[in-house]
């Protein structure tokens, strides 16, 4: 039974990049997800040093600022474990969410450069020693304009296939949103704002991909 496994899993890879031109769409979207990864400290540093306004946010201003770290990133973690494994046994999807992980980056980049804010009023820092690599170890408060743990979670539950699956995932991301605001982490913008942008790029790639 094992043996017959491996077969059929490593039939889904051959038959999922058949083609040069997908191998060659796979290896260039993983090297540019390792540059923007190489690439996010600085970055986020930089941002950092900027200052801007503070928004008045009617969310924000009506609802008590809590630590819930632990279930943010637990919910995050754990739905980028399942997307991962889905992936692992279904690879067609991989360049869909590589490419819409790439473009959603790009588009945080532009986004952060051109709306500089200062953080809402009561923010409590995220603690996770695991996506804190991507802050350079430092505490970002800036990253504001449009969620990135939000686009996270939008982008998984886009690309997740099986009905349970889309349904865990869509009040894993009603969640994430949540908590994020609970912990005042984003103003109400950031986070409306990501689920329409992460959408209308992931159609973009679909397009591509036709």
């Amino acid at each position: 039974m094992a043996i017959t496994a491996l077969y059929k899993l490593k039939q889904n890879w051959l038959d999922a990049y058949n083609t040069s031109l997908k191998r060659i769409k796979l290896l260039i979207g993983t090297i540019l997800i390792v540059a923007i990864i190489n690439i996010m400290p600085s970055f986020f540093r930089s941002i950092e040093t900027r200052n801007g306004p503070v928004l008045n946010d009617w969310v924000l201003a009506h609802l008590p600022a809590y630590d819930v770290s632990v279930p943010i990133f637990a919910i995050i973690w754990g739905m980028g474990l399942l997307m991962a494994v889905r992936a692992f046994y279904k690879p067609a999807i991989c360049n869909t969410y590589i490419w819409t992980l790439v473009l959603v980056c790009i588009a945080r980049f532009i986004s952060l450069t051109l709306v500089t804010l200062d953080p809402p009023a009561g923010l409590i820092p995220l603690v996770d020693p695991l996506s804190s690599y991507f802050y350079g170890h430092a505490a970002i408060t800036k990253d504001l304009f449009f969620s990135g743990h939000t686009s996270t979670m939008v982008l998984i539950y886009l690309n997740l296939e099986k009905r349970n699956d889309k349904i865990i995932a869509f009040i894993a991301a009603i969640a994430v949103m949540f908590l994020l605001l609970i912990q005042h982490i984003h103003y109400t913008l950031d986070v409306l704002a990501a689920p329409v942008i992460v959408y209308c790029l992931y159609r973009f790639v679909k397009v591509l991909d036709r």
